[in-house]
Parts: structure tokens; sequence; C-alpha cells
């Protein structure tokens, strides 16, 4: 396939136009966007803001094989850990497909939560971790020493679960991992989130307050406790749990989702549009055969629409949301709810592929810099969003292992997976590390380097 995606012509500042339905103001670090936005030149015209990016990318070693895995900036580094087939810390091997992860800190060290987006099949968790014996998703738990840089543990925490795509962390510490399916075995319904801890293995139960639908994300806030939800599907809505209980989701809530003054559909936003919001009650969350689904009830209340729904991450004050193919090109959006004014506004729209194509997981630096993983076609990249909004190439995906390499690791198939999604960006909370996953053959980096010369 063509390389429509070189670093050399990545680099692009913000475009777009205010739309209708403008509402209140965005606040925090990305407050300046949509005033810009609205009388702004052509993005190419505009002068490189200083300390965005990084630099361009070249091929880095990982110290952990000694391939060059990675296209990184200038004085980067990283090493890989967690490779599917590696046998883990409890004797099992490590399972495939991984995607969304967060990061916690411990006792010194991080403690790593991963998702496996697997179908259908053979749970590898142990029993009392697992919710149905006829599915083969769940997640594992690394724990990573930042000062040594190295993997110290690793075991499966949750399984019996179908495509565990996404999820985000709690301030509790915990990890919520999300199934993108309502597919049900007998009689055993899918579509929900289950709790996991940063130490120790899960309570397989689904928490079926929170909704039954094609999960992709959450983000918490930790000022109310309230958890955001994404919707991966074409026609999606943007969903909120309210819990009686923050420290306590199981102990149940209510579902609802969000509803925008004078419109009900976001997909052709560009970057600044904006409306206010309120959020409408789903009444059966947990909805069965015959029934009205999670979405349908909530478009009947005049729900927007986001089309495909994915990424989440609360920072900087804000819920970020991702769209992988709204926007006016369908090449992405940002999107950042602010719950102090109630707005909900598109902050980046892709112009092209060229620039972004398909952003999924997203992740929040603890320096306030944005983190995007590119789910599209061809190469993929790791972007960096900066707060004035330039966007910019961080980490390419370089993965073409030699035929030794995958012998070793039991690998058939093609060699090549340079164009397998990133997911699962996350940095641990001292902003030292960033980890970040390919999804396919499944790898595992932890990248380090100048962090401050630049907006991440």
């Amino acid at each position: 396939m063509t390389d429509t995606k070189s670093p050399l012509n990545r680099r692009s500042f913000l475009q777009g136009t205010l739309g209708a339905g403008v509402g209140v103001a965005l606040s925090g670090p990305f407050s300046a966007l949509g005033a810009r936005a609205a009388g702004a030149a052509p993005a190419r015209s505009r002068r490189r803001s200083a300390g965005s990016g990084y630099g361009p990318l070249a091929p880095v070693k990982d110290q952990t094989t000694g391939l060059e895995l990675l296209l990184l900036p200038n004085r980067f580094e990283y090493l890989s850990f967690g490779w599917s087939n590696d046998i883990m810390s409890d004797g099992r091997p490590t399972p495939s497909r991984h995607d969304g992860m967060a990061a916690f800190r411990r006792n010194g060290l991080v403690r790593l939560v991963r998702n496996h987006e697997r179908d259908n099949g053979t749970p590898f968790a142990p029993a009392g971790a697992t919710y149905d014996p006829l599915a083969g998703g769940g997640t594992t738990t690394l724990v990573f020493d930042p000062d040594e840089g190295r993997l110290v543990e690793d075991y499966a925490s949750l399984s019996g679960t179908v495509r565990n795509c996404a999820g985000g962390p709690t301030p509790r510490g915990t990890w919520l991992s999300c199934e993108e399916t309502t597919v049900v075995n007998g009689a055993t319904r899918h579509g929900y989130v289950f709790e996991v801890p940063s130490t120790g293995l899960a309570d397989p139960v689904p928490l079926r307050a929170m909704g039954r639908f094609s999960h992709e994300a959450t983000a918490t806030d930790p000022a109310t406790g309230i958890v955001y939800e994404t919707e991966d599907a074409g026609a999606s809505a943007l969903y909120r749990y309210v819990p009686v209980d923050p420290t306590n989701l199981a102990a149940g809530g209510v579902l609802e989702a969000m509803k925008l003054e004078g419109t009900n559909d976001t997909v052709g936003w560009t970057a600044g549009t904006s409306a206010t919001a309120e959020w409408v009650v789903v009444d059966n969350p947990d909805w069965g055969p015959g029934q009205l689904t999670t979405f349908q009830q909530a478009y009947g209340r005049g729900a927007a629409r986001i089309s495909r729904g994915e990424g989440a991450w609360y920072g900087n004050g804000v819920i970020y949301v991702i769209s992988t193919n709204g926007g006016p090109v369908r090449q992405g959006q940002v999107f950042a709810y602010d719950p102090a004014s109630s707005t909900f506004t598109c902050v980046f729209a892709s112009p092209s592929p060229e620039v972004l194509n398909a952003p999924d997981n997203v992740t929040v630096s603890p320096r306030g810099g944005i983190v995007l993983c590119e789910d599209g076609t061809g190469l993929e990249f790791l972007h960096g969003l900066s707060a004035d909004g330039e966007i910019f190439p961080f980490a390419r995906n370089n993965v073409v292992l030699p035929p030794a390499e995958m012998a070793a690791r039991g690998y058939g198939g093609t060699n090549d997976f340079t164009d397998s999604e990133w997911c699962g960006a996350t940095f641990e909370p001292k902003g030292k590390w960033l980890f970040a996953n390919i999804q396919t053959p499944g790898i595992t980096f932890a990248i380090t380097g100048p962090w401050r010369k630049g907006a991440l």
C-alpha cells in the first residue's frame, strides 16, 4: 500500500471554523481553540508553535530484542515486553489482541491493566475470575519497575468476556474493562463493563446498571465520580453513569445520555463547534431480547449522535471523547466535554488522512498533552495534540519481524505488522514512561525520553 503517512507530511495546525449551535466556551488549556478557529487562516500558513513536536522520526532499536520496531524522535528510547505467547508469571501464555490499558503506581512500581479484544473461545484466567466459560476475552495485569526499566510480574486477571476493547481508570486505582459487543451466549448476555483491581484478580460480575451496549471507553470525573462512556457504533451516544456511591459502582446508579441544544448530530462538526449539553435518562440500561437497545432509548429522547465514539479520557478538567470517523472528511474528531459549563466542543477535526487517520484510544499526559492512537489504513502512528491545536507524529509502528523471531514466538502468517493499530496508550502517573500496545501480534512498549522538550 502506498505510504500516505510519511512523518514529513503529517504536521498540521488546527483547522476549522465555528459551526451552528455555538455554546459556552470551553475552559482549560484548550479554551483558545474555538476563538482562533473562528477566523483561522489556512493551516499551512501558520507558524509552527515552538516546542509542540519533538522533531523527525527515525528507527530506534528495542532494548529488549535489538530490533528496530518503532520510529521515534531523537533521544527517545523504549523496550518491549508482554508479547503474545510469552509465558506469564502465573504460567499461562500471554493472550493476543492487546488493546486498551491504564497505568497505576503502587509502592514504587507501575501496575498496568491491559485489555485483550478476543471473541468467544477458551477463557485464559482462573475460574474465579471468569464470567462466561465460552468467552475468550479479558485482561492481564503487568507489574513494571520504572527505575530499572523492566517487567517484574504478569498474570491473567479477568476472562470469560468478549471483545474487551478499551475502558478507563478510576480514581480508586481500578480499571473499567469494556465489552465492545452485545452478543448472547446461551443465557449469558454480554455488552457490559467489568471492574478490575490493579492488584489481584477481578470479581467477574458485570456492572449492569452502567448499560448494555457496544462499549468502547470510560472516563471518570474525579470531582464527582461520574463515569462517562463511549459507544463504538456508526450511530452512538455519549453516556454517563451517575453512581449512588462513587466508591462502589456495583451499588447502582442512573445511566444518562447526552442531549445537545440545537442539534442531535455531531458528525459534521469542525474545530470550535460547541453546544450546551443536558442529560436524559436511559430507563432500561440492561435491555434484553425484543426490547429497545440502549441507543434506541437514548436517541428516542433526543440524545445527540456521535459517529463511532471510541477513546475517552479525563484530563485538564474535561472529558476527552474521540469519534473515529466523524468530521467533514470522516477522518476523526476530538471532542471535550466540560462538566463545569456543561459544554461539548469539537477541539480538533482531521482535515485529511495524511494528517490524522481514524483516531481511536486517547490519553492525557501529566503535563496536559494529548496522545492519539491511530487505527486507520497503511502505516500506523501515535500522534500528539498540543494545547494550541498542533497535531504531530510522535511514533510510528515499524514492526517487521525476521523469520527467526517469528518462529521463536510461534507466529504464523505475515511478518509485516506495520499496519496494525496502536492502542492502550497511557502515561504512568509521574509521567516518565508512556506505555502503548500494538494490537497484532500483541506487543506492549514502554517509551521514555525528554518529554518536557515538547507538548507531551
